[in-house]
């Protein structure tokens, strides 16, 4: 009885061996796919994050929006009209005239992706939502 329970244990280990390393030729050769194929998307694109509130505990909401044709969020063909405006720099988008509350709820934007082949990286804490929009327009307004 000795015998057949080790022959089953060699086999056992084996087997769970054989899996582990092609689990893990599994990852190492996902890692490189997957980044590559997030390099490949086709024209310009912006995956875009806004954190309401602290950055340690806030809410936080993601999308990527695509321009050709837009899509993204619920005004994604918006958004991409004034980043063809502003040739996809966020810092040059117009600021819209408004008054907005001295409210301090701050709220923290952050694009990243590639907008005519060159790469975009944009950060920004704004004091509120409504001085979000007003410099921002459609881009950030993930909320619908």
């Amino acid at each position: 009885m000795t015998a057949t329970a080790t022959t089953h244990t060699l086999p056992a280990k084996a087997v769970r061996g054989a899996l582990l390393a092609a689990a893990a030729l599994l990852l190492t050769s996902w890692a490189p796919a997957r980044a590559t194929a997030q390099e490949a998307l086709p024209g310009n694109w912006l995956y875009l994050t806004v954190t309401k509130g602290d950055a340690r505990s806030g809410d936080t909401r993601g999308t990527l929006l695509m321009c050709a044709p837009p899509q993204g969020h619920s005004r994604a063909a918006e958004a991409c009209a004034q980043l063809a405006a502003a040739d996809g720099d966020l810092r040059a988008l117009p600021v819209r005239e408004t008054y907005c509350p001295m409210v301090y709820a701050p709220v923290t934007t952050h694009a990243r992706g590639q907008w005519n082949g060159r790469p975009v990286e944009y950060t920004e804490t704004f004091s509120n939502g409504c001085v979000l929009e007003a410099r921002t327009g459609a881009v950030f307004a993930l909320d619908g």
